[in-house]
């Protein structure tokens, strides 16, 4: 369903409806306060969608009235409606930020240009430091527990923020592969020079460790909405070339409404946040945060543990009704929460690449997660496989651990599933555990995960994250009919019950790329991917 039929389908659009409907579309809206002159021109019909705001500036209530027509993104050719006179013409995400923080974002940061030049076209109007402020590639983060947001199928928190992460790192894999070489190299081999790490200014590391720390109890908490608007919030002011002095700075950005602002104002007045301290003194929320740490123990269990009575780690050793995967996580807390420095990872994943071209020449050895994001250090390390002969896969994986097994590299078994050489769960085989870098004794998470050939782009795309985009992707195949996840994109059905279901049998796509542009979002390279 298109966008302006969407409109005239819903009449005023309830804001979920319409907030999932623009972050599926990566489209500008051109919109206008002089409506008078655009109705009258003749020949010219023109659809509009009323949204109305509060003007905190001017306490009054004002209509803005915008014009549904769909103006396709980058390097299309200017539709005619554009010839009409706007006083402003502004990327969609304004909209979409305006909606989901309750109130009319700043124009600034969204207004767009025309350039002339074998055809008009929209680009961002750059400011005057040369940069673009219009954030065509900003996603919406997803708040959910591990298990449900994303190809995790246990809560590893491998995803809770740690200020660690923005520091530089000091070496970039000497490997990486796409699904794009698979086809031409057996063992596909890339370079990346340092422009791929992730290097976020983060100069307002003391702004954003408060709202990581508020992020983390809220997702302990089950909380989705709250610590969903601190992970939108964080990215936001980790990657603000300037620091913080006054919230006037920071009024106009995306994702910092007025509940952020507060905030970001008392620990720039205080240097301190009382809503931390607080939940920092209540021991409900201090104990289900530090059971939540652990690996494998959701919201949840966690609630059930501290109802109990447990209030310490030490508590929980004698709970009978962990399971063995818990009591693992328990055992090596201290170790599972120590970071690894990315140059380990890629001396780890060189040693799984030569293991796995010994056991199956051929074979593609993925390292994705932060780590293939560029990130200085990784929480745990997400290995995806697969197999160019779209056949070899099978029955790879049990060869495999146990390779990796005789070598003390892979010490204890978390999840272990191998559904290759049956046909089912479409076929992917996971090894979820607990491996030691060669020569020390400290325990690191690791996922492993083969997949055939015809779902590896799904799958490395899911894998490689982050969050924040596996979410976006997710909202943009429902808005086109399908359910995506890491093994296909399925054509979406209804069961009985009207709850959508996938349908038999996915879209083929060989590359990242292709799925990226069938879902209409820009092909972003994975070090572009820490949204």
């Amino acid at each position: 369903m298109a966008f302006i039929d969407l409109v005239k389908a819903y009449g005023k659009v309830p804001r979920v409806i319409l907030r999932r409907c623009l972050e599926a579309r990566g489209v500008f809206v051109a919109y206008t306060t002089t409506i008078k002159d655009m109705e009258g021109r003749p020949g010219t019909k023109t659809e509009y969608l009323e949204c109305e705001f509060s003007d905190a500036t001017q306490e009054v209530s004002m209509e803005v009235r915008l014009d549904a027509q769909v103006i396709p993104k980058r390097g299309w050719d200017v539709p005619s409606i554009l010839g009409l006179q706007f006083k402003k013409l502004l990327a969609y995400q304004w909209l979409e930020d305006s909606l989901i923080e309750g109130e009319k974002a700043s124009e600034d940061l969204y207004v767009l240009s025309l350039q002339s030049g074998g055809g008009e076209s929209l680009s961002p109007k750059a400011d005057n430091d040369g940069h673009s402020r219009v954030a065509l590639k900003k996603s919406r983060i997803s708040a959910e527990d591990a298990k449900n947001s994303s190809p995790r199928h246990m809560n590893d928190n491998k995803d809770r923020v740690d200020s660690r992460d923005t520091k530089s790192a000091s070496s970039l894999a000497s490997r990486s592969s796409s699904p794009e070489a698979i086809d031409s190299l057996n063992k596909p081999v890339g370079t990346s020079d340092s422009s791929s790490l992730y290097k976020p200014p983060d100069l307002n590391r003391n702004i954003t460790q408060i709202f990581g720390k508020l992020l983390n109890i809220y997702r302990a908490l089950g909380d989705d909405r709250r610590s969903f608007s601190y992970y939108k919030a964080i990215p936001v002011i980790e990657k603000l070339p300037f620091k913080i002095e006054s919230v006037d700075q920071v009024k106009h950005l995306p994702s910092i409404g007025k509940s952020m602002q507060d905030h970001i104002q008392e620990i720039v007045t205080t240097g301190k946040l009382s809503k931390l301290e607080h939940f920092e003194k209540d021991e409900k929320v201090k104990t289900i945060s530090l059971f939540g740490e652990v690996w494998g123990i959701g919201p949840a269990t966690a609630l059930k543990l501290y109802e109990k009575g447990h209030r310490t780690l030490d508590d929980l050793r004698n709970e009978e009704s962990l399971t063995h995967s818990q009591r693992l996580g328990l055992k090596y807390f201290d170790d599972i929460q120590t970071r690894i420095p990315r140059h380990e990872v890629e001396e780890m994943e060189r040693l799984l690449q030569e293991v796995g071209e010994e056991i199956l020449p051929g074979v593609i050895v993925v390292c994705g997660g932060s780590y293939r994001r560029g990130k200085a250090s990784c929480g745990d390390m997400d290995i995806v496989f697969t197999h160019p002969d779209r056949k070899s896969h099978k029955g790879f994986l049990p060869k495999f651990v146990k390779r990796l097994k005789d070598m003390e590299f892979l010490r204890e078994d978390l999840v272990f599933s191998v559904h290759s050489t049956e046909g089912t769960d479409s076929g992917v085989d996971t090894y979820f555990g607990l491996c030691t870098y060669p020569g020390r004794e400290l325990r690191h998470r690791i996922d492993l995960k083969v997949y055939p050939r015809d779902i590896y782009a799904f799958g490395l795309i899911a894998w490689t994250g982050n969050d924040v985009l596996n979410r976006r992707l997710r909202l943009l195949a429902e808005s086109k009919g399908f359910l995506l996840d890491d093994t296909g994109l399925y054509p979406a059905t209804h069961s009985s019950g009207g709850k959508r279901t996938k349908g038999s049998a996915s879209l083929k796509f060989e590359t990242e790329k292709q799925v990226f542009e069938f879902l209409g979002f820009p092909a972003l390279e994975p070090h572009e991917r820490n949204l």
